[in-house]
């Protein structure tokens, strides 16, 4: 049976802080890294390659944006899919699948807090693991206004860290734009090879706006708010990885680059004063930051699962005082401890990836389904959400091939 929630979620967030929610979300730590591995598949042309990764991705942004206007609830993906489709274990499903996601995420980031720690400190990992975790479950806990300025506040961090990237390779920009030898835009069959192998790494950088809607019960105005949000985090974060990909390509040889596994460090290293422990403190708050969304996130779904039937009614107990989910949070904050200091994190983080896709292809799904019974029959209503669903498709079964 449903618990019923006498105490509703506090809705206070803004469309500014709910996009800073979403740009946190969807910058994460995967910037930090990932520039390295596009830059060793696509070359120069890198930043095309995290171009051609937005645009492929905005069909599924889009898909969520209309969807989240429609049902502004938190487990926006099983709601939406129990809508288009009236099949509960198929919702349940979902809801679960997402809650996994994002329990192996934050697990995983909690592993890696504790290297990236290690700069600092030397503690053990276990200790590390637990007090993060513990920390992140209690801001979490204690209230939407505090874990969401805490997450604010991270992600204005993370921004700074971009903005020395930028700044270091800002004055070579010229150079780079008027050498003949580099190549920045594909105009052979093999350079869009290249592009799309890039683009392929580089979707993942871009993941994260899906968590947003389901912090729809806490922002105001969602059936405005949502769609909006989700397209300014998007559109920031495209132009962003586009500028911070020029300026790494200016600042440091291509090869040094690729090489690296801390890229943007490198070229922070090598071409400021500013020290390299503070673009390593920012990579760790870049870290923190990730887990903490994800556990916010989780324990929304949960209780909006529990909230409409989809999951246990408990789930949906919302405290009087901090107007959170809380046994939804120890919940969720219990099983990530658990993954992180006990499960096999490998093959778990692997298919995370693959369970997104999936989602996010029954999303575009639904959209597709709802549009189609509501008589939206025109071109873009149909050919966005099916092109979404299309992409993710391929994009999963690529996966699984490699």
């Amino acid at each position: 049976m449903t618990a019923p929630t006498a105490t509703p979620l506090l809705r206070t967030l803004s469309l500014t802080q709910i996009t800073l929610y979403g740009i946190g979300t969807i910058l994460g730590a995967g910037i930090y890294v990932l520039v390295g591995e596009v830059a060793n598949t696509s070359g120069t042309l890198m930043p095309f390659a995290f171009v051609l990764a937005a645009l492929v991705v905005s069909f599924s942004a889009y898909s969520y944006g209309q969807l989240s206007r429609l049902y502004p609830v938190s487990a926006g993906e099983p709601v939406y899919v129990q809508q288009a489709f009236g099949i509960k274990s198929l919702s349940t499903l979902v809801g679960y699948a997402i809650v996994f996601a994002g329990i192996v995420s934050a697990a995983t980031i909690a592993r890696g807090f504790s290297g990236y720690l290690s700069v600092f400190m030397t503690l053990p990992d276990s200790l590390t693991i637990s007090l993060l975790i513990l920390l992140l479950s209690a801001i979490a806990a204690w209230g939407v206004k505090l874990s969401v300025s805490v997450a604010v506040t991270t992600t204005l961090l993370e921004l700074l860290g971009l903005a020395f990237v930028i700044y270091a390779g800002a004055n070579k920009l010229p150079s780079l734009l008027s050498d003949a030898n580099i190549q920045l835009i594909p105009d052979t069959s093999l350079a869009w090879k290249g592009v799309g192998a890039g683009a392929f790494i580089a979707f993942y950088a871009f993941i994260g706006f899906e968590d947003m809607v389901n912090m729809a019960e806490e922002v105001k105005q969602p059936e405005k708010n949502m769609p909006r949000g989700i397209l300014l985090a998007l559109v920031t974060a495209c132009l962003l990885y586009f500028i911070v990909t020029l300026c790494t390509l200016a600042a440091v040889p291509l090869k040094e680059l690729a090489a690296s596994k801390a890229p943007l460090v490198l070229v922070v290293e090598q071409n400021t004063a500013i020290p390299t422990l503070a673009m390593a403190g920012i990579s760790i708050v870049a870290v923190v930051n990730g887990a903490l969304l994800q556990i916010i996130m989780a324990s929304r779904v949960l209780y909006g699962m529990g909230k409409r039937d989809l999951g246990p009614g408990f789930l949906a107990t919302v405290h009087p005082r901090s107007q959170t989910p809380l046994l939804a949070t120890a919940l969720v904050g219990a099983l990530v401890l658990t993954a992180a200091l006990l499960a096999p994190l490998v093959t778990l983080a692997q298919a995370t990836s693959g369970t997104i896709l999936g989602i996010f292809i029954l999303v575009n799904l639904a959209l597709l389904r709802l549009n189609w019974r509501k008589q939206r029959r025109n071109f873009m209503s149909l050919a966005i959400p099916t092109c979404g669903a299309f992409i993710c498709a391929v994009f999963l079964l690529v996966q699984f091939w490699l």
